[in-house]
């Protein structure tokens, strides 16, 4: 693990004011304790202080090998200690012996350490502490960093995992009814056939080639819906009519990719399936209030019987929604004289 202190230069700024302030403070300490020394009290905190720093930053090694999850609290403790007074003691012999080279006739100088030697041993122990908390400190704020990151990662890979899965529903009967049509059309129209073999293949390569869950602009969204259509109009015939009212500021919004095809494989499920008469399917777009809404509405028979769904489509479009957006991606549906809407609300601040 890296050095705390070196992570970054807010860390460094402030691990070197620290020391300037306590510099300070035992400056101001030692000017009315030992005012007679003044010619020392400088030289001597600067250079104290300066290698007790050095020290200090080298304690993040020893600490880091003591305090391991295997070793116990008394161990912990007995090995704190010793490393404390191993520190002190090295502290105190290499500042003896620096200031008796930088003083070596001054005779003030033993009267001043004889008389600042149990206030600096009390300093030592005391830095020793501050700095042994510090570390537990930044070991602590780097383990719930680590800890955050973790669970953002198994977050995200969980919501892609989810989103791939929800994207993973397009519904097989889609592909099964297409595959019997073309069968079929191979008999009695060759060419129609053949139409619907390219548009499936170009709507099925859109599908499965959007694997990284990138959202896609709402235009890209917009042509492949339209081949879907264009599919199931092969099947249907003139049952089924389609028709846009989109607003082409729209078209270059983002919006999660396949996300709309759930809605209209509903539309058709319950429209033309149930009726026996024409179906048409509008889908309106426009940006309001920070929003791109669409809307898909789709007549149905309300006299026939419904048919009985699973509401696996709208349920996967609200999820992915409410994946994609929190709540700020919205979903309504409504049913009123014989139309059935639903309407999705996608925000689009802050897209790229």
């Amino acid at each position: 693990m890296k050095h705390p202190v070196s992570q970054s230069k807010t860390r460094l700024t402030i691990w070197w004011l620290v020391w300037f302030l306590v510099g300070l403070g035992q400056s101001v300490l030692f000017y009315f304790a030992y005012g007679s020394f003044l010619d020392i009290i400088p030289p001597d905190i600067v250079l104290s202080l300066t290698i007790y720093s050095g020290i200090a930053l080298l304690l993040w090694y020893p600490f880091r090998f003591f305090n391991t999850s295997k070793t116990s609290i008394a161990v912990l403790i007995s090995n704190l200690i010793g490393s404390g007074v191993i520190t002190v003691s090295l502290w105190i012999i290499i500042i003896r012996f620096l200031m008796l080279h930088i003083f070596p006739e001054n005779n003030h100088y033993q009267a001043y350490w004889e008389a600042t030697f149990p206030y600096r041993v009390g300093t030592g122990v005391f830095i020793y502490g501050m700095v042994i908390l510090a570390y537990y400190l930044f070991e602590s704020l780097s383990n719930l960093a680590e800890k955050n990151a973790r669970e953002a990662r198994l977050e995200s890979l969980v919501k892609e995992t989810e989103l791939k899965m929800l994207r993973s529903q397009i519904n097989p009967h889609f592909l099964f009814n297409s595959l019997n049509s073309i069968s079929s059309l191979t008999i009695t129209d060759p060419e129609k056939a053949r139409t619907m073999v390219v548009k499936l293949s170009e709507f099925m390569r859109y599908a499965l080639s959007r694997k990284d869950e990138q959202p896609v602009s709402f235009e890209s969204e917009l042509i492949n819906l339209r081949l879907y259509l264009d599919i199931e109009k092969t099947r249907f015939g003139e049952r089924l009519i389609t028709e846009e009212n989109i607003q082409r500021y729209c078209l270059e919004i983002k919006i999660p990719a396949m996300l709309l095809q759930p809605l209209y494989e509903n539309a058709i499920k319950h429209g033309v399936y149930e009726s026996t008469g024409n179906v048409k399917i509008v889908t309106e777009a426009k940006i309001e209030k920070g929003f791109l809404e669409i809307k898909i509405s789709n007549d149905y028979d309300q006299d026939s019987a419904p048919i009985k769904g699973t509401g696996t489509g709208l349920l996967n479009v609200f999820r992915r929604l409410e994946l994609f957006y929190g709540n700020k991606g919205l979903i309504s549906t409504k049913k009123e004289d014989g139309i059935f809407t639903v309407q999705l609300f996608i925000p689009i601040n802050n897209q790229s």
